[in-house]
C-alpha cells in the first residue's frame, strides 16, 4: 500500500503545475468539448451519404427486400438528422452553462437552500448532494423536448414507439426518484471517504465503487427493473426445452427462466447481458434480447425479451443464447470490468492534483472563498469535464475490445456441435447468423455504416462483418473435425 501511495505521490508531483498556474481551463473545457462534438458531427456527415445507397451490400441482398431496404435508410437518415441537431444543440447548452457561470450559481443556490433549513457551509456533504441534483434538474428539463420528440416523432413515424404519454411521463418521474434514492447515499459516501482519507482515497474509493456495483446487481433486478418491466416464467414449449438442454450441456447452472415486456415501450431490440462467473455485475455488454443475470453463488437468471421471442424462431432464439453463453464461458463481463476499474484508476490517480487547484474553480467563475478551499464534488465535476478529449479516445478503445468479445461470442457458438459433440448444433452459426439478419430487419437497422463512424460508435461489428466472420468461424471448425 505504502509503494501504491509513493507512486500516485509522484504522479502528483508532475502535476503540481495545476495548483498554482493561472490556466484558463473554462476556455480549455469548451475549445475541446466543441471539438469533440464538431468530430461527432463530422462522423455523421461522413455516414449521411451512405443512406442514399438504394441496395444493401451484396452480402445482404437477399435478406432485404427494396421495400424494407428502403424504409431502413429513410429510417437511418432521419436518426442521423436528429442526432446532428440534438447533439449540436446539447454543447451548446453544455456551453451556455459554462459561459455564464451556472455551476457557481448553482453551488450557491444549494447553500442557500441548505441555510433556510439552519444548515451553515460546514455542511459539504449535504450541500454537494444538493449542488449535482440542482444540475441534475435543470440540465435536464432543457433536453426533454428532445426526448419527446425523438419517442413520439422520429420512432412514432417508423413504427417503434409503443410508448404513452402516461408511461413517459411515469417513466421520467421513476428513474428523477431512483436517481436521488441511489444517487444521494452513494453520494454521501463518496464523498465521505475522501474526507476520511484524505489524499490516500483511491484505493478505498475504488474499494466502495466496485462493492457499490455488486449491491446493485442484487438491487436491480429485485428492486429496480420491476419497477418498469414485468417479468415472466417463460411458458412451457420448444423454446424452453431448448434454452433448458443448452444450459445443461453447456454447465450453465440455470435457476430461473424469464420473459420480460420489452415491447411495452418500444417494438426495437433492446438487452443485455448480465454477470460475472463467481457473483454477480451491472450491466457491462449489450447484445441481443436476452439478460443473463448472476444474482446468487451458482444462481443464474436467463431473460428473454418478448420482441425476440415474437421476431426469431425458437431454433434461432436457442443460438442467440449460445452466443450470449459464449460471452459467460469466455468471461467476458469480469474482463471488461477489470479493463473498466483500471480506467477508474487512471482517473482517479490523477484528481489529487485538481482537487486542491484554486486556480481550477476561479477559471469556471467561482469565487475566491470557495475556490480556496475547493469542494471535492465541483473540482471532481470540473476535472470530468477537462478530461472529455481523453474520454472519447478511451470511448474507441473500449469499442475495440467489446468488438473483440462479439466475434469470441460468436465463434464460440459456431464450435459447439465440436464442444460438446452434438450433431443438431452444427448449423448453430447458420441459425445465429440469421437471427441477426432477422433482427436487423426488423429494426430497420443500418447497413452501410462508414469504418470511421462505426470505430467511434458502435460495440458490436456491423452485421456485413459478423455474417462473414461467422463464415469464417464454421470454415474454421469443419477443419478442426477433419
Amino acid at each position: 500500500m505504502d509503494l501504491l501511495h509513493t507512486q500516485l505521490s509522484n504522479v502528483q508531483r508532475q502535476l503540481a503545475f495545476v495548483s498554482t498556474d493561472p490556466i484558463d481551463w473554462k476556455l480549455y473545457v469548451q475549445a475541446f468539448s466543441w471539438s469533440v462534438t464538431l468530430f461527432e458531427s463530422y462522423l455523421l456527415l461522413r455516414q449521411f451519404p451512405l443512406y442514399s445507397k438504394t441496395e444493401p451490400p451484396p452480402a445482404l441482398a437477399g435478406h432485404f427486400s427494396p421495400e424494407v431496404f428502403q424504409k431502413s435508410q429513410n429510417y437511418g437518415r432521419d436518426k442521423a438528422k436528429f442526432a446532428l441537431v440534438s447533439g449540436l444543440l446539447k454543447q451548446s447548452l453544455d456551453s451556455s452553462m459554462l459561459h455564464f457561470g451556472f455551476y457557481a450559481w448553482s453551488w450557491g443556490a444549494s447553500g442557500r437552500l441548505l441555510s433556510v433549513f439552519g444548515y451553515g457551509a460546514e455542511y459539504e456533504i449535504l450541500q454537494s448532494i444538493g449542488f449535482v441534483f440542482i444540475l441534475f434538474f435543470l440540465s435536464s428539463i432543457p433536453t426533454l423536448p428532445l426526448q419527446v420528440y425523438g419517442t413520439f416523432v422520429l420512432e412514432e413515424k417508423h413504427g417503434f414507439n409503443k410508448t404513452t404519454a402516461s408511461l413517459f411521463v411515469t417513466d421520467m418521474l421513476k428513474g428523477w426518484g431512483l436517481a436521488f434514492v441511489l444517487g444521494a447515499p452513494f453520494l454521501a459516501v463518496f464523498l465521505y471517504i475522501f474526507k476520511w482519507a484524505g489524499d490516500r482515497f483511491v484505493p478505498w474509493l475504488m474499494a466502495f465503487m466496485i462493492t457499490f456495483q455488486l449491491i446493485m446487481v442484487v438491487v436491480y433486478p429485485t428492486v429496480i427493473q420491476p419497477l418498469f418491466n414485468k417479468l415472466s416464467p417463460l411458458a412451457p414449449g420448444d423454446l424452453r426445452s431448448r434454452i433448458e438442454g443448452l444450459a445443461t450441456k453447456l454447465k450453465f447452472p440455470l435457476k430461473h427462466l424469464y420473459e420480460i415486456d420489452g415491447s411495452k415501450r418500444s417494438s426495437h431490440s433492446n438487452a443485455y447481458f448480465f454477470g460475472l462467473p463467481w457473483v454477480c455485475s451491472i450491466p457491462i455488454l449489450r447484445c441481443a434480447e436476452v439478460l443473463i443475470e448472476i444474482d446468487k453463488l451458482q444462481s443464474k437468471h436467463i431473460v428473454i425479451f418478448d420482441t425476440l421471442i415474437q421476431q426469431s424462431k425458437p431454433e434461432e432464439v436457442e443460438a442467440v443464447l449460445a452466443h450470449e453463453l459464449g460471452h459467460w464461458h469466455y468471461m467476458h463481463p469480469m474482463k471488461m470490468m477489470a479493463v473498466s476499474q483500471l480506467h477508474i484508476f487512471t482517473i482517479l490517480a490523477l484528481f489529487p492534483a485538481f482537487l486542491h487547484a484554486p486556480p481550477l474553480l476561479l477559471s469556471f467563475d467561482f469565487p475566491k472563498a470557495v475556490s480556496t478551499q475547493p469542494p471535492t464534488i465541483v473540482a471532481f465535476l470540473l476535472f470530468q469535464m477537462i478530461l472529455t478529449p481523453l474520454e472519447a479516445v478511451v470511448s474507441i478503445g473500449m469499442n475495440a475490445v467489446s468488438r473483440h468479445f462479439e466475434y469470441e461470442a460468436d465463434r464460440f457458438a459456431c464450435e459447439l456441435q465440436t464442444r460438446l459433440n452434438a450433431d443438431e448444433m452444427k448449423d448453430m452459426g447458420d441459425r445465429l447468423g440469421r437471427a441477426l439478419v432477422t433482427l436487423h430487419v426488423k429494426n430497420l437497422s443500418t447497413v452501410w455504416v462508414d469504418w470511421l463512424y462505426s470505430a467511434y460508435h458502435h460495440s458490436h461489428p456491423t452485421l456485413t462483418e459478423r455474417l462473414r466472420g461467422l463464415d469464417a468461424f464454421k470454415a474454421q471448425a469443419e477443419k478442426k473435425k477433419l
